[in-house]
């Protein structure tokens, strides 16, 4: 049995060059000294928010808003964060470290109003109800404009977008909130360019043999197999790299399926979402790897039994900032591995 494809090591420094697109991450505060010239105003899933200047009690309510906050050197200006899944990166720590947590989980109504804010950042529509933050309406009526993420939003503002492309309308929307449109600029064009390397990788490598398919493994949660569905960003980061996620045809991000259709599709290369800083049972790249290699049925399938299987940080299969990381380590260990479509 070949060994599977491990992007470690070997490839350190090539796979860096896609988190190096992203900018220095938090060092610095120029952008807290940006200030509007007059009134700004966003437009953030179906509606339109104003602001007279920029908001200096942010809070963010999940990971992927911190840390986009944090690369674009924001942190003077958040009162609080929540519900942080796993470790956040080294790059960020310092700045982080000034940061109240309001929430280690999902934040409250009641943990919220406690910090105060003057503006609210979502990496999706459901984290804003009334059971859990409250609802974009009863913050309008406190004053507290709430952004949500154009990837997360259930109606797309720009039809046709890709999920990149919306993530980085999220970067320069946060850029003109805050005043700091030049660092956000910057680091919408940075990730743009890791995105046409990853492409630019696949297209070197492609031989006209027909794009691979390719079975992202995001968890496995009492035995069974949770993957990348069709709505997820795994099916563009596929696309980008010449290759097809084989449950596309799935319209859900994260489903639950068997591993008999796991082994139905038979998918030419498998994707581990390593999520072991969550902790949860079944969320190690080596738990994973145990479930794949200990199945009666996916065990016979090429993929494992050739090693043709990539580990990339679980985290970074969903819309982030260090989504173009993942999209980078899928591009060179495809090509790693002698792929070519």
């Amino acid at each position: 049995m070949r060994h599977p494809v491990r992007l470690g090591a070997a490839l350190a420094g090539t796979l860096t060059l896609a988190l190096a697109a992203t900018g220095c991450g938090a060092k610095g505060t120029e952008a807290a000294a940006g200030t509007p010239a007059a009134e700004t105003t966003v437009t953030s899933c179906g509606r339109q928010l104003s602001f007279a200047a920029p908001p200096k009690r942010a809070v963010t309510l999940d990971q992927t808003s911190t840390e986009i906050l944090l690369e674009l050197g924001l942190q003077d200006r958040m009162a609080g964060t929540a519900n942080i899944k796993t470790k956040i990166p080294a790059r960020y720590a310092a700045a982080y470290a000034k940061v109240p947590v309001i929430a280690p989980k999902i934040a409250t109504g009641e943990q919220l109003r406690a910090a105060t804010p003057d503006f609210v950042v979502a990496g999706s529509a459901d984290l804003l109800t009334k059971d859990r933050a409250g609802t974009r309406e009863e913050l309008a009526a406190l004053k507290v404009p709430a952004f949500v993420s154009a990837v997360g939003c259930p109606r797309r503002e720009r039809a046709g977008a890709s999920p990149f492309e919306l993530l980085f309308s999220d970067y320069e929307n946060l850029g003109k909130v805050f005043g700091a449109a030049p660092r956000a600029g910057r680091l919408a064009a940075d990730q743009r360019a890791a995105v046409a390397k990853a492409r630019k990788t696949a297209a070197e490598t492609a031989c006209g043999g027909g794009r691979p398919t390719v079975v992202y493994l995001y968890s496995v949660f009492n035995g069974m197999p949770y993957v990348a569905g069709g709505t997820g960003l795994p099916s563009e980061m596929s696309r980008i790299v010449g290759a097809k996620n084989a449950f596309d045809d799935v319209k859900e991000d994260w489903p639950e399926v068997s591993w008999e259709e796991v082994a139905k599709r038979n998918p030419d290369y498998i994707v581990i979402g390593d999520l072991s800083e969550r902790g949860r049972p079944g969320d190690s790249a080596a738990e994973k790897r145990a479930a794949l290699t200990e199945h009666p049925v996916v065990s016979k399938l090429a993929a494992v039994r050739d090693g043709r299987i990539l580990e990339v940080p679980g985290i970074e299969l969903d819309p982030s900032v260090r989504s173009v990381h993942a999209l980078g380590l899928l591009a060179e260990g495809l090509k790693g591995a002698g792929h070519g479509r």
